[in-house]
């Protein structure tokens, strides 16, 4: 379980489950992972907090809202999902077993309150590559999508123009029907309708009654500033249109950053590499390095003093100068590796000038040959 699951998976919800589905498919899973039910199954603990950490970003509005757009990683460095231990998940399952247990929870197998919810289209997924520089800054993008849309000329309804679906005789519009085998109800999509509730008695030409054509659209997407690989951006309903007109699914948009060759990336910091000569390192130095600009300049320069007697591979940090992080707390910061050229090719008055400011700084060991000399 080292790669964390995507929270819908974990709780065996739709992305548009709402808050009553989100804590019934919790208590559901947490019942199912109990360590007292699982005594000694270390894997049954791991799915156990698994759940809970689930229901705690799922549950909240706003944590949701970020995981719906940036997945994990728009959690990560604060207002995440952290896991703080096993008694954690206990404080949420007093209540979970006070509702059970005091009849809060409902009846038993069946669907719980409310009407039926008109089905969902279905989401799309594409992926997009950025630059570094647009990933860094955040950029607006035309995405041009192949794929079903909504029919205009039924606006999505699947009935011919001038008429509507009509609600389904068979289910009344619930979607599903209920039979009694014994003591137990069963439940089951309606097969005249296929659950959405409506039924279509004369179709629309231009779509067949599908409520969707294949056609070419653009969509405008947002990418935040600080995006990375493996970023999953949301657009909410613009995925593939819903039947009869339901709500459209969602699109899905996976990041792909290129690499940049002035800089490296870590995370939200940048790293860069400075040649500085042997005497820039030996007696110290001012020099620009490449960094993030500020406005329509992009990729500007930056001052960078180079202490004297810098070591080759010396890292020198600029705090802030990085990349800007998701959740809007500031940026990273610019690394600097100082790498020192040493020249390859001297003349004759460079080497003695380099054999003289070895004598003066290794006195030493200039003396140690003489000495062996006298000693034969």
């Amino acid at each position: 379980m080292s790669e964390k699951r995507d929270y819908y998976e974990v709780l065996s919800i739709a992305r548009d489950a709402s808050a009553d589905d989100v804590r019934k498919a919790y208590r559901r899973e947490a019942l199912k992972h109990h360590p007292d039910r699982n005594p000694g199954d270390a894997d049954a603990e791991a799915r156990f907090k698994e759940v809970n950490e689930a229901y705690q970003v799922l549950s909240d509005d706003e944590k949701r809202n970020i995981y719906d757009q940036f997945g994990h990683e728009g959690l990560q460095g604060g207002g995440g999902a952290g896991f703080e231990g096993v008694g954690d998940v206990f404080s949420h399952m007093q209540d979970l077993f006070a509702e059970m247990f005091s009849g809060g929870g409902g009846g038993g197998f069946g669907f719980g309150g409310g009407g039926r919810r008109a089905a969902r289209g279905g989401d799309l997924r594409v992926q997009e590559t950025l630059s570094l520089i647009d990933a860094a800054f955040g950029v607006k993008r035309e995405i041009t999508l192949r794929a079903p849309a909504a029919c205009d000329d039924c606006s999505g309804s699947g009935a011919k123009a001038g008429t509507k679906p009509e609600v389904c005789g068979n289910c009344r519009g619930t979607g599903h029907v209920s039979n009694a085998r014994g003591f137990v109800m069963f439940t089951t999509p309606c097969q005249k309708c296929g659950g959405n509730g409506t039924t279509i008695k004369t179709p629309c030409p231009s779509c067949a009654g599908r409520g969707a054509v294949h056609k070419e659209r653009r969509v405008v997407v947002s990418f935040p500033a600080g995006v990375d690989s493996g970023t999953r951006l949301r657009v909410p309903g613009q995925g593939m249109p819903g039947p009869s007109g339901a709500p459209a699914g969602d699109l899905y948009v996976d990041i792909d950053v290129e690499d940049d060759p002035r800089f490296e990336r870590d995370g939200v910091d940048l790293i860069t590499r400075a040649r500085v000569t042997f005497a820039q390192a030996t007696l110290g130095a001012e020099i620009d390095v490449a960094a993030l600009g500020d406005g329509a300049k992009k990729v500007s320069t930056t001052k960078v003093k180079i202490p004297a007697g810098t070591q080759p591979n010396t890292v020198i940090q600029l705090k802030g100068q990085g990349i800007p992080r998701l959740d809007g707390r500031g940026r990273g910061s610019l690394v600097v590796v100082v790498q020192v050229e040493i020249p390859t090719a001297l003349s004759a008055r460079a080497q003695e000038l380099v054999r003289e400011l070895q004598r003066e700084l290794t006195p030493d060991q200039e003396e140690e040959p003489a000495r062996a000399a006298a000693g034969k």
